[in-house]
């Protein structure tokens, strides 16, 4: 199964190194089936350096590549890619009318869009620059929290990382969530990642629009971590046994339930640990943890520090002083 990533100036190499790596896990887990070729094309086909400076090296060009293929995706560079000649356009739309999909990671949308083939489409990008693309281009419908969407054959992604949460979405519809879910502990990423670009909107909601058991239970689990969420309330929610739904976590996920309630409160409360300034007492009830002692104790076996300590790390903004006054109790 050949996929077709083109590469224009200033490129992101993560989003290119990530979908390739997932999709090399992939390959040496697949027992039948189609294995995937990767194929990295530039307009030039000679070595080029990236967005960060490191030479990469494409397999062709676009004049080299007339070979069809099944999956077309355009990589993004940093920022807003210059517009695309001519020729790239050409060959652009020859390979996305031949192919069974076609899409794009991060700004690579802009490309797609300035070559007419994301027209009607709904799409997401990098959350910095989806309010551009959508006043640059009224035909798209932009989606700025989505990790990924897709809508027909067309896909995209979010910015940088969410490459690999787009590969894990292709892995899974071309051999089955099993097989994604393998890549995903692989790599040691979430298959489907608890938040969207701006966490936890309306807009991740309709994203993660659960179908199986387990995916009910995580977006029931997301949506309200103050419920209760032991074994016997979440079997409820999907008409299961508790038994039968330990099972189910276990199979699909590996590990118990309970595990994955307090990942996912970990997760939340980082987040707002990270970009609020709510006291740590508001914060634990927020996640789900009832009390600053539970969560101080959680993060401690967990992460290795007290979420005061986890606040002075990795607070993005800077808050007045007044943001730990309940912190005290915690250091």
């Amino acid at each position: 199964m050949l996929i077709t990533i083109f590469a224009p100036r200033n490129l992101h190499l993560l989003e290119v190194a990530g979908v390739r790596d997932a999709l090399f896990e992939a390959n040496c887990k697949m027992q039948s089936g189609q294995p995937y070729r990767v194929r990295l094309v530039t307009r030039d086909g000679t070595p080029t350096e990236s967005a960060s400076g490191l030479i990469f090296v494409p397999d062709a060009s676009i004049e080299d590549t007339s070979e069809p293929c099944d999956t077309l995706i355009v990589a993004g560079p940093f920022g807003v890619p210059d517009p695309p000649s001519q020729d790239v356009i050409r060959w652009l739309q020859t390979q996305a009318e031949q192919a069974r999909r076609y899409g794009s990671t991060c700004t690579g949308a802009f490309v797609l869009a300035q070559a007419g083939l994301l027209s009607g489409r709904r799409v997401t990008t990098h959350w910095q620059y989806a309010g551009r693309l959508a006043t640059e281009f009224p035909d798209i419908r932009v989606e700025p929290d989505l990790i990924f969407v897709r809508d027909g054959p067309v896909f995209s992604s979010a910015g940088v990382t969410a490459a690999i949460d787009l590969a894990f979405s292709l892995i899974e519809e071309d051999h089955g969530r099993a097989m994604a879910l393998w890549v995903a502990r692989r790599l040691v990423v979430f298959l489907k990642r608890p938040g969207g670009q701006s966490q936890f909107s309306e807009a991740l909601t309709a994203q993660t629009t659960a179908t199986g058991p387990i995916d009910k239970i995580q977006l029931h689990i997301l949506e309200s971590p103050r419920a209760d969420l032991g074994l016997t309330a979440l079997a409820g929610v999907v008409g299961v046994s508790a038994r039968h739904l330990s099972r189910l976590f276990h199979a699909e996920l590996d590990m118990a339930p309970a595990t994955y309630v307090e990942l996912t409160r970990i997760d939340i409360a980082r987040g707002l640990l990270e970009n609020s300034n709510a006291p740590i007492k508001t914060i634990a009830f927020a996640a789900g943890f009832g009390s600053t002692a539970t969560l101080r104790r959680t993060f401690l076996r967990r992460i290795g520090v007290t979420p005061l300590d986890y606040r002075r790390r990795f607070q993005t903004t800077n808050f007045t002083d007044a943001s730990d006054q309940d912190d005290s109790v915690l250091s």
